[in-house]
């Protein structure tokens, strides 16, 4: 026991120490902590005051380099401004120059204006006493001197009118390609009564006039057989040794025609052998138009037509106009459209095909409402034909507006192939109509004293009296003849108009 409470006892204290010692240690390191967080503290304090700083001397450094160079630009604007100013200053100064030297320029125009002013009322002033004084000397009124010079003002008008009329047309001439055609004009060419007389009748030699009375048959039932079969009409008249087989359509006629050959030389004439040669005359009419339309096209050199544009072409074998077929008409267009593309460096194949194509409407055109050059653009636009080549066609009688320059190319030759001498032929009785016709017109307008038609009727050369008409009235004279011309004949290409005025002085030396 006495052990033990000793024992505890210095259990006691030495826990008691070992308290005492843990807290004098623990206070110990506190205090070590303590020094060291504040010498860091005082460390990031002394680096934060130097960042600070260096930002600081940066922030000053570069608002210093912005504001040098603020002042800077705001001295460049400043000097601009002051140039700019100075200009500005120099240009009020020059326009105030100028407006002082334009009021110095009114006031001499003011002063001119009054001289001129004054100068009228004197001119107004000697314009009275010269009229007085003319009044007196012509004996004449001011009202008959007015008429009189109203006179002289008409006619000087007039002439000056002839003037200007010469200069539009010779301007027209050089500027123009061709010369326009009058839509009545190719109405006439294909219902004019004297073209009419030589383009639809075909007449058939017969070897006697007993056989007229064979064709006709009893009760004239062969001939209305014949006329049933073919589709035209049979005339038979006093005419020697020949009958008439007449129609509007080539193809037909033709058709008739080579029928009623055959049946004149067979002999056997009735209505069932009638109808026999006229499908064998059908036949071989079709067989030619197929060859003529190859032929066509393959001397033209125009490849890839359609077998119904061949067809077409073919037709035309049997179409003309104006004593001129139009299957060589074709032809020799579209040879003259071919040369004169080459030598202008236009598409040479485009204009052939026109050319050639150009009539391809006369084959149907009394089938067919419209005129041949529109008929024959649908044609040959309906069977893929170039574009081109179509608006040629529907243009060559300026019905549609030309686009190409291949367009005017087929006009012109086309006015060549027809107007040339020899293309077209007329009845001696029409000719002669058309000559005496051209005489009269001339020879009705005052102040001509001969007229003569020459050139086949394609020149009329007038000659007038010197003293009643002078050089200006001689180019009104024929103006006002080609346009009466114009107005009341009807006749291919062109007729041209020539006025001569001749003065002859004679005098004997002795």
């Amino acid at each position: 026991m006495d052990i033990v409470i000793p024992a505890l006892i210095a259990l006691v204290v030495g826990i008691v120490l070992g308290i005492v010692g843990l807290t004098y240690y623990q206070n110990s390191q506190g205090k070590n902590r303590r020094v060291l967080a504040e010498q860091e503290a005082k460390e990031i304090t002394q680096r934060a005051t130097e960042e600070s700083q260096t930002a600081l001397r940066a922030a000053e450094d570069k608002s210093k380099r912005v504001l040098d160079e603020s002042n800077e630009s705001a001295q460049r604007r400043r000097r601009e401004l002051d140039k700019e100013d100075e200009r500005l200053q120099r240009r009020r100064e020059d326009l105030d120059k100028r407006y002082e030297r334009m009021e110095q320029r009114e006031q001499n125009l003011n002063k001119r204006q009054s001289r001129l002013d004054k100068q009228q009322v004197d001119l107004q002033k000697l314009q009275d006493e010269r009229a007085e004084e003319l009044q007196r000397i012509a004996q004449m009124t001011t009202d008959e001197a007015k008429a009189e010079l109203m006179q002289i003002a008409e006619t000087e008008a007039r002439n000056d009118m002839v003037r200007i009329i010469r200069q539009v047309e010779a301007e027209a001439r050089e500027e123009a390609d061709s010369r326009a055609r009058d839509i009545i004009s190719l109405a006439v060419q294909r219902l004019a009564s004297e073209h009419i007389s030589e383009i639809s009748i075909s007449v058939v030699p017969l070897p006697s006039d007993e056989m007229k009375g064979r064709i006709i048959g009893r009760n004239g039932r062969n001939i209305r057989a014949f006329e049933l079969a073919t589709g035209v009409d049979v005339v038979v008249d006093d005419t020697p040794e020949a009958i008439t087989v007449s129609s509007f359509d080539p193809v037909r006629r033709e058709v008739a025609k080579r029928a009623m050959a055959k049946l004149v030389t067979d002999g056997r004439i009735h209505p069932a052998r009638i109808e026999k040669l006229v499908e064998d005359a059908r036949a071989e009419v079709e067989q030619t138009i197929r060859q003529e339309g190859e032929r066509a096209a393959y001397e033209t050199g125009i490849p890839g037509l359609h077998p119904e544009i061949i067809k077409l072409l073919g037709r035309l074998k049997f179409r003309t106009s104006y004593g001129q077929n139009m299957h060589g008409h074709a032809i020799e267009t579209a040879h003259i459209a071919g040369m004169i593309a080459a030598e202008l460096g236009a598409d040479v194949m485009i204009a052939k095909a026109g050319g050639l194509l150009h009539d391809l409407g006369k084959a149907v055109d009394h089938e067919v409402e419209g005129t041949h050059a529109l008929i024959g653009a649908e044609l040959a636009k309906r069977y893929g034909v170039n574009a081109r080549v179509v608006n040629a066609i529907a243009s060559h009688h300026h019905e549609v507006e030309q686009e190409y320059v291949e367009s005017y190319i087929v006009e012109a030759a086309d006015a060549i192939s027809g107007a040339r001498p020899g293309a077209r032929r007329e009845s001696l009785e029409s000719y002669v109509r058309r000559v005496r016709t051209l005489e009269e017109i001339a020879t009705s307008f005052e102040g001509v004293e001969q007229s003569y038609a020459l050139q086949a009727g394609r020149e009329v050369r007038i000659i007038v009296r010197p003293d009643a008409i002078d050089d200006l009235a001689a180019l009104r004279l024929s103006r006002d003849i080609a346009k009466k011309i114009e107005e009341t004949m009807q006749y291919p290409g062109q007729i041209k108009v020539q006025v001569i005025r001749e003065t002859r002085a004679v005098e004997y030396a002795r």
